[in-house]
């Protein structure tokens, strides 16, 4: 749970985005995806964006780690403006972003190799993020021969080993069967505990969103922002049928924004 006393790592403060589209006339115009965003995240905290699909969540967190740049306004990380990518800020992608031609011990140290660590030290820390996952005893195993649970485990063990401040996730279990992405959402759980990384998780499941986060952050449709925010109060490991959970459920349903 969070604690007033932690300090924020993020700040964002009056930040806009907008791309050029082609619109029915053929003429080139501009849509504006995120406008006037204001949040904060704390150290070491479990942050959710939920949103309807298509609101502009992905645009946040690519804004976050340096992919994209604001239009207006302020985005920062320890008081300084978030510029482009860094090593403080690690990334976890929905469709699997790892390397098949990689073993998984090769995508988990992949980051540290180019940054020029020592193949013996680096190959020592990727191993502790692998057992950390629960893929001991696949460190030599290609991509093409897991599971998509597991590939997302390499993603997570990846981002991880790099020791980013931040750890931001983009939908990452979006693409599993249900089965595995309850899983799933017990192992990050689970690793968030062991390692406390501040989290800023993205998500379109509101089940998700209260089972994972100390704290949930409604976005509204574009141009998005924060529509209403959420402290879940709620000890863990969650059960998706305790009273207080459909409480929160029914809450944040009642405010979140369901149509484009």
């Amino acid at each position: 749970m969070q604690m007033d006393g932690q300090r924020k790592i993020i700040k964002c403060s009056r930040v806009t985005k907008a791309f050029n589209s082609v619109g029915k006339d053929k003429k080139s115009q501009q849509f504006k995806v995120v406008g006037d965003l204001n949040f904060s995240v704390k150290e070491n905290e479990f942050l959710v964006l939920f949103g309807p699909g298509q609101c502009g969540k992905t645009t946040i967190l690519n804004m976050i780690a340096g992919f994209l740049q604001p239009d207006e306004g302020e985005l920062e990380m320890e008081g300084k403006k978030i510029n482009g990518p860094a090593i403080e800020r690690g990334m976890v992608f929905q469709n699997l972003a790892i390397f098949p031609w990689l073993t998984v011990m090769g995508n988990v140290e992949y980051g540290l190799k180019v940054r020029g660590v020592p193949k013996a030290e680096r190959q020592e820390k990727a191993m502790h993020y692998i057992k950390l996952v629960g893929l001991e005893g696949f460190e030599n195993t290609f991509p093409a021969q897991i599971s998509g649970g597991m590939k997302q485990r390499v993603g997570i063990a990846r981002a991880y080993c790099n020791e980013p401040k931040v750890i931001l996730m983009d939908e990452p279990f979006g693409a599993l069967d249900a089965q595995t992405r309850y899983l799933m959402q017990d192992e990050v759980v689970r690793i968030w505990e062991s390692e406390k990384r501040t989290i800023i998780f993205v998500t379109n499941n509101i089940e998700e969103a209260v089972y994972v986060a100390d704290r949930i952050a409604v976005l509204k449709n574009c141009p998005t922002g924060i529509k209403q925010e959420f402290v879940i109060d709620l000890p863990r490991p969650r059960k998706y049928t305790d009273p207080a959970f459909l409480e929160y459920r029914r809450e944040i349903n009642s405010v979140a924004d369901h149509t484009l």
